[in-house]
Order: structure tokens, then C-alpha cells, then sequence
């Protein structure tokens, strides 16, 4: 059985919902700029793609209009959007930085500025250390994922190891 009363949980459970407003600011403060720049790369390249001939072709035999944005016009499109959304990724990690000092929450971007007011030199290369690790780990994996997106990549790579 459980140390804590019904009351003790509850009150916690009350706590957790007064605090879920507070995180929607800093939430909407890192996404915005990110959120409109995503979004108008995706515009922008789907309407290149739609104008393209194979586009044509799809509509030409008949299929489906959610068949041909989805399946032809989407995936081509991805490559443009999945660069995008790595690089705001490198932005929103500088953008924590800022949002955990302003807003006041424990972070690693928190501690690299109180690190860096301290002159606390090790504790600060260690920060910057591992967000660089991040950034790194996270666009490694957007260019396996171009490898998935799209077939001339991976067709690359096949004929590479022969």
C-alpha cells in the first residue's frame, strides 16, 4: 500500500493542473517562429511539386486527389521540409536557452548562462558540449531519413557498397 493519502495525491494531481498554463507560453514561445517557417516550406513545396509532370500523369490515370497529394505530391516534397525542420532544431535549441533564463526553468540552457555568469569554464564546455552532440545526433538522423524519403538517395547508397 501507498505511504500517501488520498488528500497528499489529490493535491499534487491540483498542483500539476495550475501548472500547466504556465507551460504553454514558453511552449508557444519556442514553436511560433519554427511553426511558420515549417509551414511555408511546405506551401512553397508543394506547390513546386505539384506543377511538376508526374503530377499530371497521376491525375491523367485517374487516381484520387488525397491519393496523388499524399503518395506522389507529399513525399517528393519532404526533402526541403525535413532540411527545415532540422536546422530549426539547431534554433530552438539556442532558443531554450534563452526561454529556460526568461521563464526561469531548470535546464541545461539555464546552466550554461548561470555557468557562464560563475565563470565556471568545465561545467560550461560540458553544456555546449552536449548540446553540439545533439545537433549533431539529430541531423545524422535526417540524413537517414532522406535515405527513406526519397528512392534516388537510397539508390545511391546501394550502388556505393558495390
Amino acid at each position: 500500500m501507498s505511504d500517501k493519502t488520498t488528500a497528499a495525491i489529490a493535491a499534487e494531481q491540483q498542483a500539476e493542473i495550475h501548472e500547466a498554463p504556465a507551460d504553454v507560453l514558453p511552449a508557444v514561445t519556442l514553436s511560433a517562429n519554427s511553426l511558420a517557417m515549417i509551414t511555408r516550406m511546405t506551401r512553397s513545396s508543394m506547390l513546386e511539386t505539384i506543377r511538376q509532370d508526374y503530377i499530371r500523369t497521376a491525375r491523367a490515370k485517374g487516381l484520387k486527389e488525397s491519393v496523388i497529394t499524399i503518395r506522389h505530391a507529399l513525399r517528393n516534397a519532404m526533402i526541403p521540409i525535413v532540411t527545415t525542420v532540422g536546422l530549426q532544431f539547431g534554433f530552438s535549441l539556442g532558443g531554450a536557452v534563452l526561454v529556460e533564463t526568461v521563464f526561469s526553468w531548470p535546464g541545461i540552457g539555464r546552466l550554461l548562462v548561470d555557468c557562464i555568469g560563475l565563470k565556471d569554464t568545465p561545467v560550461v564546455v560540458a553544456c555546449v558540449l552536449v548540446l553540439a552532440t545533439m545537433f549533431t545526433i539529430i541531423n545524422l538522423c535526417i540524413d537517414i531519413l532522406y535515405a527513406f524519403l526519397d528512392p534516388r538517395i537510397r539508390a545511391q547508397y546501394k550502388t556505393a557498397k558495390r
